[in-house]
């Protein structure tokens, strides 16, 4: 990550936020924002790796922040980074595309790590949200049985957006046209009944699926 925005009212934590991303990113470039306003302002000027995004802000939710980046700025991954951990923030946030959501009350030195396993595909998730977000899932599960109704390219698709792949990045990876990928990722949506690659994510690993695997021969 070489562009990193922190979206905290706070200036106190907006100086520990701040050193927590350059000891996880060495050498990148922080830039802060204490209001809504000027996050989206921000946004709308400059691009970024990676936004760091509390969720009570002074004037406005950070919300706000992530359904921006996700329609305008769809190359950059979103983490909430809150005390906030109440079961609907997490599902909307998720839902909403963030690729984490981080309690603020944890030691530095495990936020340092989980930001780093974005740089391998895999979500910023604090133990405690990780646990609730199983539990979540597992209470309410899919409609229908997945493995069942997905197409052989389907799963392909799916193993590797839960590895953090953009579309076009499948599609070079698949031999595919961009917006062939983006079809079979609104089917896999459709099919499983869910909104984000957060949710996509968790049922790869629960089909067991692994770019190359079982479904190595499929067709588009």
């Amino acid at each position: 990550m070489k562009t990193v925005l922190i979206v905290e009212d706070v200036a106190e934590t907006r100086l520990w936020l701040t050193g927590i991303v350059e000891t996880a990113f060495e050498g990148c470039k922080v830039t802060c924002a204490g209001r809504l306003r000027e996050g989206l302002a921000t946004l709308q000027s400059n691009l970024f790796d990676l936004a760091l995004i509390d969720l009570t802000l002074p004037d406005g939710s950070g919300f706000d922040i992530l359904r921006h980046i996700r329609s305008h700025c769809p190359d950059t991954l979103s983490v909430i980074t809150t005390i906030v951990s109440n079961d609907s923030n997490i599902v909307a946030a998720l839902s909403g595309g963030a690729n984490g959501y981080l309690l603020k009350d944890q030691p530095p030195e495990r936020i340092i790590q989980q930001l780093k396993q974005l740089a391998d595909g895999m979500p910023a998730l604090s133990p405690s949200i990780a646990r609730r977000i199983m539990q979540h899932f597992s209470n309410t599960g899919p409609a229908a049985e997945p493995d069942a109704e997905l197409t052989g390219r389907e799963q392909e698709v799916l193993a590797l957006i839960s590895r953090g792949l953009r579309n076009i990045d499948v599609a070079q990876h698949l031999g595919v046209s961009e917006s062939t990928v983006a079809s079979h990722l609104k089917a896999i949506y459709r099919k499983l009944g869910i909104s984000s690659r957060a949710e996509a994510s968790w049922h790869a690993s629960r089909l067991g699926l692994t770019p190359g695997g079982r479904n190595n021969g499929s067709k588009v």
